[in-house]
């Protein structure tokens, strides 16, 4: 099996090839040479022969969708692989403290409301944080359980609730105007992502991963049992805290901004795993490139391989189904 070296530095050069690749591709193709000369150009500040239509669909069009692209997958594999960490499952999710469903509830709501774009962003993302601060609150309630099987059945029982509240919405809908709407921002969508949106996903995810980085080897204990953990003198619930937050912070930002994409929070982390360890501190980092790669190559293909854009939470399922079962019987193929 490859070091573990060269597999980041291989999906380091991996996320460059497919973001040329990304820039590349489209109704209106542009060869390798614009691609590196319209760089070049734009890094050093120099003049150039490049058409302005060439300039505008790299710097206007697809270059904040990539950039979207690669936060959003990055993020999101982020967030999965600090879940399975605190929850000791590889089969977790961001999904599991209710953070997508809540944001979803939130968006649902603005365009249920006929509020502008900004607001749908502001709700989703407020939804989530909200979701899962409940779930939190109702996990630390309940009493003569495992803290960490009651935050997930606290989990699963408040998402059940809110999946419950979107349908009601989506059945009061105007059919015409709003219900397309809900159904289009719930299959996702990184086509309206802005250089402004992206600054404060950036930004957001920056303050996420922060603090899970700093305290990486802290959570490596996490894998351990509580009583363990707190001989080797680390505070697990505060440290639980923390992971929550940033955790739930990441997947708010990020599907605030694209709307629902599911599968990369599960399967992104459980491949890092694979081909890293689990070792926090070198499957995060490795994590977030194999997202970013991730959704990358899942949004180029949902824009080129039909006449229509296709949804890219579509492609996710169809493309991450088949690859976790893989995952699955590779892992039992090890185990044995």
């Amino acid at each position: 099996m490859p070091s573990k070296n060269f597999i980041f530095w291989f999906a380091c050069f991996a996320l460059v090839v497919l973001t040329t690749l990304a820039l590349m591709v489209g109704n209106f193709p542009v060869s390798p040479a614009d691609v590196a000369g319209t760089l070049w150009a734009k890094a050093g500040g120099a003049r150039h022969a490049i058409p302005e239509n060439v300039e505008a669909v790299i710097f206007a069009i697809r270059g904040p969708r990539i950039v979207a692209a690669v936060l959003i997958g990055a993020a999101l594999a982020a967030a999965g692989a600090a879940y399975q960490g605190m929850f000791k499952n590889p089969l977790v999710s961001p999904d599991i403290l209710g953070v997508s469903a809540g944001a979803s509830l939130g968006a649902v709501i603005a365009i249920f409301l006929a509020l502008p774009a900004l607001a749908i962003q502001g709700f989703a993302f407020g939804g989530g944080l909200l979701a899962v601060a409940f779930v939190y609150l109702v996990g630390r309630a309940v009493r003569g359980h495992d803290p960490i099987l009651s935050l997930i059945l606290s989990g699963v029982a408040v998402g059940t609730l809110l999946g419950s509240g979107i349908a009601l919405l989506k059945y009061l809908a105007d059919p015409y105007n709003e219900l397309p709407a809900i159904t289009f921002w719930l299959l996702g969508s990184l086509a309206t992502a802005t250089p402004e949106e992206i600054g404060w996903l950036a930004l957001f995810i920056v303050l996420s991963l922060t603090p899970l980085f700093l305290l990486r080897w802290r959570i490596n204990v996490l894998a351990l049992s509580d009583d363990e953990a707190r001989t080797l003198g680390v505070n697990v619930n505060r440290l639980r805290i923390v992971v929550i937050l940033a955790a739930t912070l990441m997947t708010a930002s990020a599907v605030a901004v694209s709307g629902m994409i599911g599968w990369i929070g599960l399967i992104i982390p459980h491949a890092a795993r694979l081909l890293a360890g689990p070792e926090f501190s070198r499957m995060l980092p490795l994590s977030m490139l194999l997202g970013a790669c991730f959704l990358l190559a899942v949004d180029t293909l949902a824009r080129t391989v039909a006449p229509v854009e296709l949804p890219p939470g579509v492609l996710t399922a169809f493309i991450g189904t088949p690859f976790f079962i893989w995952l699955l019987a590779r892992s039992a193929g090890k185990e044995s």
